[in-house]
């Protein structure tokens, strides 16, 4: 349960989750409160207790906390019309003050100044913190900006337009001068550069919009949680803000279409899926389902919105997200250093504040009046694909579970190798599991020579449709790719049935290859099985049992379940399925079935029938399924085509 005090709830108006606006308008306050302890001299440095980056300054870090939490104490106070009882905005404007009197470019308190921001440079992390900064002030204008003297403004404003003229990360960054000249534009300062900047932001993240509403961040084919809580909300917020009617909508229209995919990435238990980088921010999620709604452009009903986003706040406070202190930690429930990026420090985590954004929303507008509705996870079964990114989005109502099949994001850079992410390379991700770091991977088929397991790398689309994704990627031992082979796979779902096909081309005879399931984890985690299946199983963090089995179709020649003493960002003990094989010639297909369930014991496979077959370049798997749909794949070397029938 939440260590942090809460109104009774309502289950009348919000049967799903007992939660309304007044759950929001405390979860606030009590995430405010529990950060002022450690707000330093003049409140310009709110410096956490936690592990900090080993780049990262005492000044660095107190900066984030200021500009993070401010951002949520803005919206706390823009949302109730300037009302104000906590004194948070006379607390967060002496820090402005205090903290662009004297910016400084030290990394510590050697000069004696205990207040000075550090300055606003290329690549900077001061500049990710002036987006925050200046979004609080463009929501708080009149009750804080307005009231500043001349000076004061002046010396904000000055800090404030450094990020104008200094280069970002060639990645969301962009948005970052984007977002502060939206608020320099607004109130007449240096105008002309405030509207480039803007202008150059939208231009830079242009050529990353790959349809249906998805951006890549950057990379060839970085696809996650940024989309929302980033592309979509910076520009979209800032057209609406200034009114900018063309803008909005252009801007709207792809936010809904991601809407309609991203709305579906959520469990009935609030969970967002688990994939991507930056988790940390946890039900920062929310952020674009509200953005939606404040812009006129969702496709989700206002009590479908608000029964998400409640759950995903009440998902991560029910579970220990905000630790004994109300402090946000560096994890998904409590601390998870494993899955915490290098960048990340003890402030990073109140990116979440994002997930406020909807109290910019009138206490008697639909989505806080309208009667909760069920989410897409919570309705009936379904399969969506997601062309942009490559995903392929499986959903059961009977134990709210979403899984995300991953054929197409893999946050490789196009100029250099590096070590596959495992938030991002695995074949699979769900609001349910998250991967292992410290063994061989989960969801994952790999060649296997001597210890090593062999990476996706990059990963190249074959397509998604109606219950289908395929990708192909050369596989990659240290860095380097396997000379001439390559693995090309499909995943045919239904109802909770996955069937993974893979076909090797170009390794040698014999060579040995392992396929690995989902990962559960909990308090405890058992295996089982038998020659034919492995199971592994957990108790989760809402007390509820989790099953993962693996079986083997065709190629594999034995089934064994892996404890992970590591755990996952799940719980501290974890079990994972495995299958293991080898190559029977220049062209091998292995199938395995696959099914990640809540409930008692690993439930039985319904009566899924698979046939193989050879063809001349490659393979052909057909999956007959108890409703009389069926899926046939023709795999060739890096090349998948997918039929689907239904009977009559």
């Amino acid at each position: 349960m939440s260590a942090i005090p809460l109104p009774p709830e309502d289950r009348v108006l919000s049967p799903y989750t007992g939660w309304t606006r007044a759950h929001w308008e405390a979860a606030a306050d009590a995430l405010l409160a529990a950060v002022e302890p450690h707000a330093g001299p003049g409140h310009a440095l709110i410096n956490l207790p936690g592990p900090r980056p080993s780049w990262s300054g005492h000044r660095s870090d107190g900066l984030e906390g200021y500009a993070r939490t401010f951002l949520l104490a803005a919206l706390r106070v823009a949302g109730a019309g300037g009302a104000d009882p906590h004194g948070l905005l006379e607390r967060y404007a002496a820090g402005l003050t205090a903290g662009t009197r004297r910016p400084t470019t030290e990394r510590d308190l050697a000069d004696g100044d205990p207040y000075g921001w550090p300055v606003i440079t290329d690549r900077g992390q001061a500049m990710v913190e002036a987006a925050s900064v200046a979004l609080g002030l463009r929501l708080t204008r009149r009750w804080l900006w307005d009231r500043l003297d001349d000076g004061e403004r002046e010396r904000a404003a000055a800090w404030l337009a450094e990020a104008l003229r200094r280069t970002p990360v060639a990645n969301n960054w962009w948005l970052f001068p984007l977002t502060v000249g939206g608020f320099l534009a607004e109130v007449g300062i240096e105008t002309g550069a405030a509207r480039a900047a803007i202008d150059r932001g939208l231009a830079a993240v242009e050529p990353w919009y790959r349809g249906g509403g998805w951006y890549t961040d950057g990379r060839p084919r970085a696809f996650d949680h940024y989309n929302g809580w980033a592309f979509h909300l910076y520009p979209l917020l800032h057209a609406h803000l200034a009114g900018d009617r063309d803008t909005t909508d252009r801007l709207g229209r792809r936010l809904a279409e991601h809407l309609d995919g991203s709305g579906r990435l959520f469990g009935a238990d609030g969970a967002p899926i688990h994939q991507g980088r930056s988790l940390t921010y946890r039900f920062a999620a929310a952020a674009p389902l509200w953005a939606g709604t404040l812009t006129g452009h969702t496709p989700l009903a206002p009590g479908t919105t608000r029964r998400l986003a409640s759950g995903a706040l009440r998902y991560f406070l029910d579970r220990g997200a905000a630790g004994p202190d109300g402090l946000l930690g560096l994890g998904w429930f409590g601390p998870h250093a494993p899955g915490v990026q290098p960048y990340s420090g003890p402030a990073s985590p109140y990116w979440a504040s994002k997930g406020f954004l909807g109290l910019l929303l009138p206490p008697d507008h639909p989505v806080w009046t309208a009667r909760e509705e069920p989410g897409p996870s919570e309705r009936a079964d379904a399969l969506v694909a997601l062309p942009g990114p490559g995903w392929l989005i499986q959903s059961t109502a009977a134990d709210g579970i979403v899984r995300l099949h991953n054929h197409g994001s893999d946050d490789q850079p196009a100029d250099e190798t590096i070590a596959d992410d495992p938030l991002y390379a695995r074949l699979a991700h769900s609001t349910a599991t998250g991967p292992a770091f410290d063994a061989p991977p989960d969801n994952h088929f790999g060649l296997v020579v001597g210890d090593e397991v062999s990476e996706r790398g990059r990963i190249t689309p074959l397509g998604t449709g109606e219950g289908w994704a395929a990708s192909s990627h050369r596989p990659r031992l240290g860095g380097t790719e396997l000379p001439g082979t390559t693995v090309t796979s499909v995943v045919l779902a239904a109802g909770a049935e996955e069937v993974h096909a893979h076909l090797v081309t170009g390794a040698a005879p014999g060579t040995a290859v392992r396929q690995a399931g989902w990962a559960v984890a909990g308090e405890q985690a058992g295996t089982g099985g038998d020659d034919l299946r492995a199971a592994a199983t957990a108790t989760g963090a809402d007390g509820l049992p989790l099953a993962a089995v693996l079986q083997r179709v065709h190629g594999f020649g034995a089934a064994t379940a892996t404890p992970l003493p590591g755990g996952t960002a799940f719980g501290p003990a974890a079990a994972v399925p495995v299958l293991t094989g080898r190559t029977d010639g220049p062209a091998a297909l292995f199938v395995a079935a696959s099914r990640l369930t809540r409930g008692p014991a690993p439930a039985p496979f319904r009566a899924v029938h698979v046939t193989t077959e050879r063809t001349p370049d490659g393979s052909l798997v057909r999956v007959c399924w108890p409703d009389g749909t069926e899926h046939e794949a023709r795999l060739g070397p890096g090349t998948a085509e997918v039929t689907v029938r239904r009977e009559g």
